[in-house]
Order: C-alpha cells, then structure tokens, then sequence
C-alpha cells in the first residue's frame, strides 16, 4: 500500500466528482491491501486543499538489528510496519547524506541494505500473511532551526537484486515524504518513547516537501503495542488524458528496458 498514492487518489476521486464533495471535510474510506483507510479531506470552491487519512495500526518488529551487507560491512537497522514492512536506517550509519545530488547511492545502499535485511531478518505481519521486509527508509536530523522533525528518503525495489551481478545494486526513490514510511518511523519513535500521542511530527522528503504525522491512538496487533497514525498531505492533479491502443502497434501491451525498469528484462 501506499500512503502518498492514497492522497493523490484521495484528490482526484472528490475534484473529478466521483465522490461528491461536502462542506468543508469530505469523509470516505479507502480499501488498501493493509485494510481500510479513513479519509478526510478538506474542500474549498471543489479544490482538495488538504487530505487526511487514518492510517492502518503500525508497529515495530524490533528496534535494535544488525544487517551484515556484502561490500558495505555491518548496518544497524530498526523493521517496522506502517502499511508496508520498512527496515530503518539512519543515513549517518553508512556515509550517507539525505541530497538530492546522492540519489545514485541512496538508491544503492539502500536496496542493498533492504534485501540483506530480508535475507537475514525476515518478518510477517502477524494478523496476515504478508512477508518483509520489503522496504527501506533512511533518515537524518534536519537543519537547525528548521520548523520540521526529521528528514527522510524511502528506497524501493525496481528490480530484482542479485548479489553476483553489481549493475542489479540499484533501486528508486519515492520523492514524497512517504506515508507509510512516516507511519513506520512513528511507531519506532514510539517505541523508543520520543513521540507521544496527539504530538505533531512534521517529516520532510528528499525534495523538501512535507506530511504532516499524528499518532491519534494506541492499538494491539498480534500481542505487539501498536499506534494509530494520521497521515496529512496535499496532491495536484496534473494532467487528464486518453490512452489509446492499435492493434498495429508493436508495443500495444507496453515495454521494459533493462536500465531504468527491470534489470535483465
């Protein structure tokens, strides 16, 4: 699932009309592959100028781990479960800065990171059978007198990593925030008793964009302390448009090339 795609969806369903807008909040409930999502947003003249969902319990498998990664040596992680099954870094562990100008290595550190740790440390969701981890965040202190929590980037697979083959050691970057990462990073802080409920955690994107975090309640999953999280974001709609397919056409089913989607493809 996906937290800042639930936004942008969220905005097109009420600017597009397939949802009628309300007065002021829009409520309505998303199905995601994590369970259902309570959405609010916010309406003004029938432009979303804000959008609020109440995301699925989310927790921490463990707060101290450590991942042994070929060439790089031994990681401290931290997995836990926001919507997805995230392994937790902290950037300074590996050298890294949280820059626009290092995406090449975020996105290989991090994809190597995240398949040692699903090799080494291997998690379920308790309550259904969805295996991780399958995702990774690194994060960083923001800049001093900054009005934000903390700093962010989310790396996710385009591909699949093969230890024997170096050009596989890649991923990609989520450019939001991430929602479900934030609500991940939450239920560490959480854990670690640095984020209390009904306090404000304002998490920054590798672009400088923010969503806004709230843990609303406490929750219990499989026998684990869990939290509630609110989520908040804005989306834009930025195109509408007709697809077309002719039959002549030798790539009517789409295409793959190797070096940006799937390696090897």
């Amino acid at each position: 699932m996906s937290g800042h795609n639930m936004i942008c969806t969220a905005t097109a369903l009420v600017e597009l009309g397939w949802i009628q807008a309300q007065v002021g909040e829009t409520r309505f409930v998303l199905e995601t592959p994590g369970g259902l999502v309570q959405v609010t947003a916010d309406v003004s003249h029938g432009k979303v100028r804000r959008v609020t969902l109440r995301n699925v319990p989310s927790f921490v498998h463990t707060l101290h781990a450590e991942v042994d990664v070929p060439t790089v040596g031994s990681v401290p992680v931290a997995l836990a479960y926001g919507g997805m099954h995230y392994c937790v870094v902290e950037a300074a562990a590996v050298g890294l800065r949280l820059d626009p100008a290092m995406g090449k290595e975020i996105c290989r550190l991090g994809e190597m990171i995240k398949v040692a740790c699903r090799e080494q440390h291997p998690v379920n969701h308790p309550e259904m059978d969805y295996p991780g981890c399958d995702i990774l965040v690194f994060r960083e202190p923001v800049e001093a007198g900054s009005p934000n929590s903390s700093k962010n980037v989310v790396v996710m697979s385009n591909g699949e990593l093969d230890w024997e083959r170096p050009e596989t050691w890649t991923g990609m970057i989520d450019r939001s925030p991430c929602g479900t990462g934030t609500s991940a990073v939450m239920a560490v802080l959480a854990e670690r008793g640095e984020l209390e409920v009904g306090q404000v955690f304002r998490h920054e994107g590798i672009l400088g964009t923010v969503f806004e975090g709230k843990i609303v309640d406490t929750a219990v999953v499989g026998g684990r302390r869990a939290i509630i999280p609110e989520i908040s974001g804005t989306a834009w709609m930025t195109q509408k448009c007709e697809v077309l397919v002719d039959s002549t056409d030798p790539f009517s089913t789409g295409y793959t090339v190797g070096d940006i989607w799937c390696v090897g493809a």
